[in-house]
């Protein structure tokens, strides 16, 4: 099994599209990026705590590779639009890679350039790819949200 972190605005839709996908054994939201151990939701949306919305995801990389997953996470959110994502708005909102090793550094940055250079998005890509830290999974409310409210979106996600 392989993990790979991602913050690409609210977390609820970002689990929800990562979970949709073949290969991926588990999706867990959360909180990373930051200086703050332990962080709640209100810690982190008071934006104080330097933490990105985020998510883990668990994979077996020989049903799904990681450029596959970049490649979704690329179309789930605009990467050009810093600390925001539709009408979230602030530093946890933002679009980062967190990397887990060189390999997946130079993949992320690869993909990252492939996007900028087709000029597809219109804008420049700002999406942040910095190493992976410590990962605070969210409370438990926040685990599978709309599985468990029997919803596929939240109308912005």
């Amino acid at each position: 099994m392989e993990k790979a972190t991602f913050a690409a605005g609210c977390f609820w839709g970002v689990e929800a599209a990562f979970r949709q996908i073949p290969g991926v054994v588990s999706v867990r939201v959360g909180y990373t990026g930051g200086h703050y151990p332990n962080p709640t939701y209100g810690d982190v949306c008071s934006g104080k705590t330097g933490h990105a919305e985020a998510v883990e995801v668990t994979f077996e990389g020989s049903k799904v590779s990681y450029k596959q997953l970049l490649d979704e996470f690329w179309k789930m959110h605009d990467p050009t639009t810093p600390n925001r994502q539709g009408p979230d708005v602030g530093s946890q909102y933002r679009s980062a890679i967190f990397f887990h090793s060189p390999e997946q550094e130079a993949a992320a940055r690869k993909s990252k350039d492939r996007l900028e250079r087709s000029g597809q998005r219109g804008r420049p890509i700002v999406t942040q790819i910095v190493q992976a830290s410590e990962f605070y999974p969210a409370e438990e409310y926040h685990q599978r949200y709309f599985e468990k409210r029997g919803m596929k979106s939240c109308g912005h996600c």
